[in-house]
């Protein structure tokens, strides 16, 4: 695993979803590895009253009802479609999903404006084709084809991203859950592919994007919507961060603890921007960016890097404001000037009356923005 620079699920955690396996007498719908209580319990860690003889630990933190519906629909005939905004985990917790149900996470097909039809049913190996004609051989399934043939779970990206064209041919997919092949003879049994039980399609959808290529309503029917919602627990947000920053350090081989003061400076400074943002009358009073988990991951990853590479090995509240601004801006001159008014309206008090971090964290963010500006 670490020549892999980024390994699926199924790989990163082979050793629990074995173990699981062979301590699992659940029943198993259809194909799948584990019962659906187990797949709860490797997305959502174990508890002492689950009685198992080892901890498992927590992935995905989030409403224990949203898995428990997205497994419940992955057991039936429908699709599941994981909606929110960016940053909320949507494709993280498809990926758990499939490992845990199908020990592949991989079968995933990324919508574009540049998405086809082929990308969900088939295309052709040219060559073999010229040199002996269409054929199963000469085939390329598309990751959901592969899905349908193997009984396991597919993933469908950003969903309403792709054209009215390939959304209309995955109704198919979902309502007779087979894919024909008009260019065989209508009397092989190569025409047809089946799908075989356990197979089910898990599509993600960005709320932000709506008007981009809206779901019809055929194909809304054969979904069951789970809407993944921003995380607004200062505790919870706390612990996702904490968890993906520490991966990203072994990973890099980085032995660095996160100060408590210096994460909590983070999350209020987050909260702050989304409250000003919910506050603000139009779009060029708002930051550009959607100011999720995700980006204030990405925040406290850049600064600990730069940190490690460029300054003392350690964290300073300095370097986590230059990070903030420089993750955070991406207009000019708008989101400089909406950085420069929260450093003044709401830091510079806070580092009078509390103190701590605060004045380092003021002095680094006007520093990033004099740069910037």
């Amino acid at each position: 695993m670490s020549d892999l620079l980024r390994a699926p699920a199924e790989i990163k955690y082979a050793e629990e979803l074995d173990w699981l396996e062979s301590v699992d007498d659940g029943h198993k719908p259809f194909s799948w590895r584990l019962s659906p209580k187990m797949v709860r319990l490797f997305v959502l860690g174990s508890e002492r009253a689950d009685g198992l003889d080892r901890e498992i630990s927590q992935k995905w933190f989030g409403e224990r009802s949203i898995v428990e519906r997205a497994i419940v629909t992955l057991a039936s005939d429908r699709g599941l479609l994981l909606i929110g905004d960016p940053g909320t985990g949507k494709s993280w917790l498809a990926e758990l999903l499939a490992a845990a149900i199908s020990r592949n996470s991989t079968l995933v097909v990324q919508g574009t404006a540049g998405t086809t039809e082929d990308h969900i049913k088939y295309a052709w190996n040219v060559s073999m084709v010229i040199a002996k004609g269409q054929s199963r051989e000469s085939m390329i399934p598309s990751p959901i084809m592969t899905a349908m043939e193997s009984g396991r779970i597919g993933r469908f990206e950003e969903l309403t991203r792709s054209t009215s064209d390939v959304q209309d041919a995955l109704i198919s997919i979902l309502s007779e859950k087979y894919i024909s092949v008009p260019e065989l003879d209508s009397d092989s049994d190569d025409s047809i592919v089946f799908a075989k039980p356990g197979f089910s399609v898990i599509a993600t959808a960005n709320s932000r994007d709506r008007g981009v290529n809206d779901l019809s309503s055929a194909l809304k029917r054969r979904f069951n919507f789970v809407r993944i919602p921003v995380v607004t627990n200062k505790k919870s947000e706390a612990d996702i961060v904490r968890f993906r920053t520490e991966e990203l350090l072994r990973r890099h081989r980085i032995e660095l603890d996160v100060p408590p003061t210096l994460l909590d400076v983070l999350l209020r400074s987050f909260a702050d921007l989304r409250a000003s943002a919910a506050a603000a009358g139009s779009d060029d009073e708002k930051l550009e960016s959607a100011l999720s988990t995700a980006e204030q991951i990405g925040v406290l990853e850049d600064s600990i890097l730069h940190g490690n590479f460029f300054g003392e090995r350690t964290l300073t509240a300095r370097t986590l404001a230059s990070s903030l601004v420089g993750s955070l801006a991406r207009r000019d001159p708008e989101d400089l000037a909406i950085l420069n008014k929260y450093l003044h309206g709401v830091v510079e008090p806070r580092s009078k009356d509390e103190g701590g971090e605060w004045p380092e964290f003021l002095e680094g963010g006007r520093d990033a923005i004099a740069t910037l500006s």
